[in-house]
């Protein structure tokens, strides 16, 4: 059978969520099938880093797909075309987006509908892009993935799609991120701390991500302890908007917390192995695969509760009100000083890691895309 692929969020050295995700269950599944031949469809130059296996087809489409206009036309367009002119079976696309022209049977993975809760937090077009097109594209897919039951409620009630159709399969951990010895996390606290104990958040700096409040409770967190801890900022550049910037220069404490910018995988677990505790207070989330990052350092974390946070970090977290700065100050002041607590969070860590697995979500993935091929 010939399987197109969407892989246009395959970027060398910038694969963030959706990118990872893609990266983690198409490797996978172009390994365990070499009777299949898989096209990926790229919108650039890529990178031969991505051609996992011999069954694996690179196709460059145009134009570059980065904006709503360039989305459609790629999709509805130039993947349409593809599709139909090479005589595709089935056509994977996960990252939310497919082509409503294409002909052929569809498995489309939708990680979250954030734009449909917080409209506000994205440019004008891309919102009116996702909230026009996303319910279309559910509609049409033959089969839609998920990444967590949460997400599949959100929509079974925004778009009134039957739950029958809709697979949550959850995302698993990189097999890099794992414990440290005290040694090496001494080493690690030296190079990126200046030798002091940390809190770590990672992700893009997106409104949604919470960032602002984050920045305020670490600030109060440091009024109210009068520690040298260090508050770790890992992720895309420093300000993504004026907003962040002022917030941040009139921080009393803003010298302890520490823009790293993207860090690769090897030194990012390192940095998650070594921590106090993640601090991942978002808005909403599909999944949140940092905290399954965390688990597997067997580090505790502190995030919010509500979305899917509380479904995903189950008794690993202390929970936190992301809209309250007050709550996230005292979960970091209860972390650093409860050390019987966090010591409990740390052991429930190592068992609650097992219900995240990227091979058995590739495998689960494989089985709706095989129960999708025309026989």
């Amino acid at each position: 059978m010939k399987i197109a692929i969407n892989t246009r969020l395959l970027l060398k050295d910038k694969l963030e969520g959706i990118g990872w995700y893609t990266y983690e269950i198409v490797k996978r599944m172009v390994k365990q099938h070499p009777e299949h031949d898989f096209y990926f469809l790229f919108d650039r130059p890529f990178s031969a880093n991505f051609l996992f296996e011999k069954n694996v087809k690179p196709i460059v489409l145009s134009p570059a797909a980065r904006h709503p206009f360039l989305w459609y036309w790629w999709f509805e367009f130039s993947v349409a075309k593809f599709l139909s002119k090479n005589n595709i079976d089935l056509f994977f696309s996960p990252d939310g987006y497919l082509s409503l022209n294409a002909k052929v049977n569809t498995v489309l993975t939708i990680h979250d509908l954030n734009f449909e809760y917080f409209p506000e937090q994205l440019p004008f077009l891309t919102r009116k892009y996702y909230q026009y097109f996303t319910p279309k594209f559910a509609k049409k897919a033959n089969a839609i993935i998920t990444v967590s039951k949460q997400s599949k409620k959100d929509i079974i009630e925004q778009y009134g799609i039957e739950k029958e159709k809709i697979s949550a399969i959850y995302n698993g951990a990189n097999k890099l991120y794992k414990p440290l010895e005290e040694t090496k996390k001494k080493e690690v606290k030296d190079k990126y701390a200046n030798g002091s104990d940390y809190f770590y958040f990672v992700g893009s700096l997106h409104p949604r991500k919470n960032i602002i409040n984050l920045m305020k409770a670490f600030n109060q967190f440091c009024e109210q302890t009068k520690s040298d801890v260090k508050l770790l900022v890992i992720g895309e550049p420093m300000w993504k908007n004026d907003n962040t910037k002022q917030v941040f220069e009139q921080l009393e404490h803003k010298k302890r917390i520490l823009f790293l910018g993207r860090k690769d995988i090897k030194e990012l677990s390192k940095i998650a192995a070594s921590a106090i505790a993640l601090t991942f207070v978002p808005h909403f989330e599909g999944f949140g695969i940092p905290l399954a990052e965390a688990m597997f350092c067997h580090s505790p974390i502190i995030t919010s509760d509500v979305s899917c946070l509380p479904e995903i970090a189950g008794n690993t977290a202390i929970y936190a009100n992301p809209n309250d700065i007050d709550s996230i100050a005292n979960t970091m002041k209860e972390m650093y000083i409860n050390n019987e607590k966090r010591e409990e969070l740390i052991e429930n860590c190592k068992i609650r890691k097992n219900e995240f697995s990227w091979d058995k979500a590739a495998n689960e993935v494989w089985e709706i895309l095989e129960q999708n091929l025309p026989c």
